[in-house]
């Protein structure tokens, strides 16, 4: 029997999106009680004893940080990331287009359990009809006195207001978000500190992903424990994985976590196009290394705990499937392109790294290298690894490094090709 669906609920229930169909369905009764019934402790202790981590890639564990909020400085606020920028991501947009007041309720009540009284939603530019939509949203809430002061008749006061960023990669980093928040140029800050102690117009702040929000009402209606059912001991719950790449059936499927990348690809996604073999997984999408899709890869947990034996991370978990007519040198091409366009620049490895990587892609790619550019190409993406202000410049090189270690025969017959590819 089908597993009914908790995140993409809409796929069960038509007209989800509809305030009246989801209050009919239970909605913002998670609300009411954390509101009415709990203290924001009480709250934070049962989101820490669900083990939910978040779900925008590092998987840091959500009331743990809830947690970490400085009680000492005020006003608090609560930002929830939807700049879904990541190539092969596509999960957050599906739940806020299909499923929006589950993840509006539970911004709404991390917002409680932080005693935060105003909180952001911070989209991506290219969701503009999105952003459009989430204010009608936002405003049916307040004519249902679901927003606003005094909610539920206590003293707690809430408004949610949307912000969108102008299209940049580098503002899914939740320090450069809160500097774009903030009407600055959207760059990463040095940390620490971090946002629960210096945020948001430099007051503690939460950023939680748009996955990780949708998740909480159903753990304050249903409980820890029942949230604890799903999924592994370290990585309770289910997760949307976004399946792309040589695969028959892309798209979302929502799975307990520790479900095998055999079943995902080859049970849900129908196999590889055309019959090929399959080579390679890219688990976090354009931020990851490439895992040998070998038997012992394909039958792996994914999970945040059974990935990196593979040498790679979940991540966001969006998988993309690489087959046997991939070269890599095309591959790392793509991804080296991507990353030397939206590095902000601030650090000197990610700027001037990046750059030379792609220099160098292009001309092994264009067959016009020998293998001494191979060999520098990984030097210079070792000389980043590590020493960059964010991430970015460190998922940079994951592709890159993982590429040249685990496939140098496709580096080599590019080299010996000696001829321009497509």
């Amino acid at each position: 029997m089908k597993r009914p669906y908790l995140l993409l609920r809409h796929r069960d229930i038509p007209d989800l999106n509809d305030l009246t169909v989801y209050r009919q369905n239970g909605g913002f009764e998670a609300f009411r009680k954390a509101v009415t019934s709990l203290q924001p402790q009480e709250v934070v202790e049962i989101v820490k004893a669900s083990g939910l981590r978040g779900r925008g890639g590092a998987g840091f564990p959500t009331g743990l940080k809830w947690s970490f909020i400085d009680n000492k400085n005020w006003p608090h606020y609560v930002v929830a990331n939807a700049d879904e920028s990541e190539p092969g991501t596509f999960k957050d947009r599906e739940i806020m287009e299909g499923n929006p007041f589950q993840f509006l309720e539970g911004l709404m009540i991390a917002s409680y359990a932080v005693q935060a009284n105003v909180a952001y939603v911070y989209l991506r530019g290219e969701f503009w009809q999105l952003a459009h939509q989430l204010d009608r949203r936002i405003q049916q809430l307040h004519n249902a006195g679901l927003l606003g002061d005094r909610l539920f008749g206590t003293d707690y006061s809430l408004r949610i207001f949307t912000h969108l960023g102008a299209g940049a990669y580098i503002c899914g980093e939740e320090t450069a978000l809160l500097e774009s928040l903030e009407g600055k140029l959207g760059q990463p800050r040095l940390r620490p500190p971090f946002p629960p102690a210096v945020g948001l117009f430099g007051k503690p702040t939460i950023v939680n992903n748009v996955e990780t929000l949708a998740n909480v009402p159903l753990i304050i209606e249903r409980g820890a424990d029942w949230y604890r059912s799903f999924g592994t001991e370290k990585s309770p719950g289910v997760k949307i994985f976004c399946l792309s790449g040589r695969v028959n059936r892309p798209g979302n499927y929502e799975l307990p976590l520790g479900t095998t990348f055999r079943e995902l690809i080859f049970e849900h996604g129908k196999g590889i196009l055309g019959g090929k073999q399959i080579k390679a997984i890219m688990a976090a999408g354009a931020s990851s290394a490439l895992i040998v899709a070998d038997e012992r890869a394909l039958d792996t947990p994914m999970d945040y705990e059974s990935v990196p034996a593979l040498g790679a991370q979940l991540g966001s978990a969006s998988i993309i499937v690489i087959d046997e007519t991939v070269s890599m040198d095309w591959l790392i091409r793509k991804t080296i392109h991507f990353f030397q366009h939206e590095s902000c620049g601030k650090c000197t490895p990610c700027r001037e790294g990046t750059y030379w990587m792609k220099h160098i892609i292009d001309r092994i790619h264009r067959g016009q290298a020998n293998q001494n550019d191979v060999e520098l190409l990984y030097d210079v993406a070792s000389q980043i690894r590590g020493k960059c202000l964010c991430a970015l410049g460190e998922f940079s090189t994951e592709a890159v490094l993982s590429a040249l270690e685990r496939f140098p025969q496709d580096f080599a017959a590019r080299v010996a090709q000696q001829e321009p590819a497509l």
